[in-house]
């Protein structure tokens, strides 16, 4: 809930701020959806919820292993002749390469739909007009460099978290600083990743 909740009002800030900018006369108003369409599902919606996806699931993540590492679960499952990576690691980056690009349409798809129902309300942009400026130019590659990226931030986020938690000695403190340390590491990643794609895709030839 909270995740519809976010996206929706993120398409509708981006649509009240775009239109309380636009102040030339001769630009059309469905520019505004423009604006919305390319921040939100190009790049708000995937950078900004690969954040999220560092907060709340990577830490959780390296939490889990964490734990599991020092009170000599893994060990255990090691003894037992368990290939331990695949039996815990592989699981949470397959299961975060299929879920994060499908949270990602979803956000893309509320914004647009928070951008309209703010647009429509408070009457900055018709209706027609937003649909319209959705449509115009509009180019496919930008869903697909959305998905792109959330793949790629999914397993950055994923494989970082796991590895930090997996790799924990210690105690309970370390469980704490390893799940720190997946966060902050994760959120590099993602900044990297983020304009070597940019560069990489989007470039001029």
């Amino acid at each position: 809930m909270l995740f519809i909740l976010v996206s929706t009002f993120m398409g509708a800030v981006t649509t009240v701020q775009t239109a309380f900018n636009l102040v030339a006369p001769y630009i059309p108003r469905y520019v505004i959806s423009q604006v919305v369409r390319e921040m939100t599902v190009l790049e708000l919606a995937p950078t900004i919820y690969g954040y999220h996806l560092c907060g709340k699931v990577g830490s959780s993540m390296a939490g889990n292993l964490g734990t599991m590492r020092i009170t000599e679960q893994v060990d255990a499952l090691e003894v037992m002749g368990i290939n331990s990576v695949s039996y815990l690691v592989l699981p949470k980056i397959i299961a975060s390469l299929l879920m994060y690009p499908m949270l990602v349409i979803l956000s893309g798809v509320c914004a647009l739909a928070g951008g309209y129902l703010v647009g429509s309300l408070t009457g900055v942009i018709s209706p027609t007009d937003y649909i319209f400026g959705i449509r115009f130019v509009f180019n496919e590659f930008t869903i697909t460099f959305a998905l792109i990226k959330a793949f790629v931030f999914a397993f950055l986020v994923s494989s970082i978290s796991s590895f930090k938690g997996y790799y924990t000695v210690g105690g309970a403190l370390e469980v704490g600083q390893s799940s720190t340390q997946a966060v902050t590491t994760s959120v590099i990643a993602i900044l990297i990743a983020d304009y070597l794609l940019a560069q990489l895709l989007l470039s001029p030839a």
